[in-house]
């Protein structure tokens, strides 16, 4: 039985405060947007073809939904790690979004307004006494608008406790046969289509009925290389692309060999390449399976940000330009690991008019990979149109 202690005695005196914001260097390009659905594997036109979003409702490419944690300085994570907690790791276990109607377009400049909100520890069969820290970002554009809330929830634990408690048997990626990958590809094109035929018609609420099943949505198998395209896609993760928090890994609890420079504004300028989390710091063991199993991880595996957008992405995807995500809660029970595929279900649980006015379907929404292993659960509501 795992006797480690987990200190979050440090916690208390950031919850409630303001932290510095998160600040984009430069007014977005539809260049970005291009290059975040491409990275999350979304291929709806709206956010990447110039002559089909020239036809549609806003007249020009709009950013998709997910993509305002992209303009964060950290996969909207600061928030929910403010705070020392010593020899610790941490990994993404949920988000809940508010959506407020504002579209981010090219030439925004978005600024998220960061603050702590609460924390609590619990026992786990992963990590021992594990502490959930959940944090809110907040969304503006130049003109003041508010586009949207995030509350990310991350999970901190002792590092040297995970790799006692850990499973670290499948090491090895699955082995896919050429005829099952084909067959994956055929079925994921399934919902490109369902969006193709959609195209600028409306999905009306009218139409919509309690129980209705969402068209599966597949991505994978992962990879090294799909999850270093997701990483390059954040805009913080592109030298110069951000102002940098100048957060220090070590005193937030960090071991050594994990801390490293990342989002150090001084060593960007001296060094870029040591304050890059591809290759150095706390990210390294998404993308190099050595420092994966550091921190009980078996392999490389995924970014609990992108499995957000993965979900908000599936939702929107169906509901059309003309509706959009207004909530959606995710909890994230295990990351995507390389060589797995990621398989997203949703149905209609509820159809009603919220309290204000809106039209909206409720979904339950599941991601598992291909041996049936559960790896997210959400709840959504969906603005449609009506009749």
């Amino acid at each position: 039985m795992n006797n480690k202690t987990l200190d979050c005695s440090d916690l208390d005196q950031y919850l409630g405060k303001p932290m510095a914001p998160a600040r984009m260097k430069e007014p977005l390009h539809n260049n970005d947007f291009r290059r975040w659905v491409q990275a999350m594997h979304y291929p709806n036109l709206l956010h990447y073809d110039h002559d089909f979003a020239a036809e549609g409702r806003y007249g020009r490419l709009v950013a998709p939904q997910s993509f305002a944690v992209a303009t964060d300085d950290g996969h909207g994570a600061g928030p929910a790690c403010a705070g020392c907690i010593p020899d610790s790791h941490l990994i993404f276990a949920g988000d809940e979004w508010w959506f407020y109607g504002p579209r981010i377009f090219g030439g925004d400049e978005i600024t998220n307004e960061k603050v702590p909100f609460d924390y609590v520890v619990k026992e786990t069969s992963f990590a021992g006494p594990t502490c959930f820290q959940r944090g809110d970002n907040n969304y503006y554009n130049q003109d003041g608008d508010y586009i949207a809330k995030q509350r990310s929830t991350s999970i901190r634990y002792r590092r040297d406790a995970a790799v006692e408690m850990g499973s670290l048997d499948a090491t090895d990626d699955p082995e896919w046969s050429e005829q099952a990958l084909k067959e994956l590809e055929d079925k994921k094109y399934d919902y490109i289509k369902m969006m193709h035929e959609l195209g600028h018609g409306k999905r009306y609420w009218d139409d919509i009925e309690v129980d209705n099943e969402l068209p599966v949505r597949i991505i994978g198998p992962h990879s090294i290389a799909s999850f270093t395209t997701e990483w390059r896609a954040y805009l913080f993760t592109i030298w110069g692309g951000t102002h940098r928090p100048g957060m220090d890994m070590a005193a937030m609890g960090f071991t050594e060999e994990f801390a490293g420079h990342e989002n150090d504004p001084v060593m960007e300028r001296d060094n870029p390449e040591w304050t890059d989390g591809a290759y150095f710091g706390p990210s390294r063991g998404h993308l190099f399976p050595e420092w994966a199993r550091r921190i009980g991880m078996p392999r490389g595996y995924g970014y609990g940000a992108s499995m957000g957008a993965w979900i908000l992405d599936y939702l929107a995807g169906w509901a059309g330009e003309w509706g959009q995500v207004v909530h959606c809660n995710s909890a994230y029970r295990g990351p995507a690991f390389t060589g797995d595929a990621t398989f997203m279900t949703a149905n209609v649980i509820d159809k009603l008019v919220d309290d204000e006015g809106r039209n909206v379907v409720q979904v339950d929404c599941k991601m598992k990979n291909q041996l049936g292993t559960t790896m997210a659960t959400a709840k959504a509501e969906i603005e449609l149109p009506t009749k």
